[in-house]
């Protein structure tokens, strides 16, 4: 079993910018994808951004452009950076583990979140 921590989330004004963190421990993997999901209250969980350690990665179109995900293999920890950040963008954040995929992802292991509020 994988277990997942996020943080680095909080609050911060439109065009502003945070970096959220999903430290793995547990069960290790050759390969594996990880990625981030968000969901708003009274909305449906979306995807934000995967990659696997092939180096694979795919955004969400409304987040290309200002947020990069990425993979230290050697911390076993995958980043989100967020950049020019919007109201829109407000959401609790979620990290994600599956040994399958990047597929898989949505019925993989989980983090507990993290909040993310961006004021105007």
């Amino acid at each position: 079993q994988v277990q997942l921590v996020e943080s680095g989330g909080g609050s911060v004004q439109s065009g502003g910018s945070l970096r959220l963190s999903c430290a793995a421990s547990g069960s290790t993997y050759l390969y594996y994808c990880m990625g981030w999901f968000r969901q708003v209250p009274g909305k449906e969980r979306e995807g934000v951004a995967s990659i696997d350690t092939d180096g694979t990665t795919k955004l969400a179109d409304s987040v290309k452009g200002r947020f990069t995900i990425s993979l230290d293999n050697a911390k076993n920890t995958l980043y989100l950076q967020m950049n020019s950040l919007k109201p829109e963008n407000t959401a609790i954040y979620y990290c994600a583990h599956d040994s399958r995929g990047c597929e898989y992802l949505d019925n993989g292991c989980w983090g507990r979140g993290t909040q993310v509020t961006v004021s105007s």
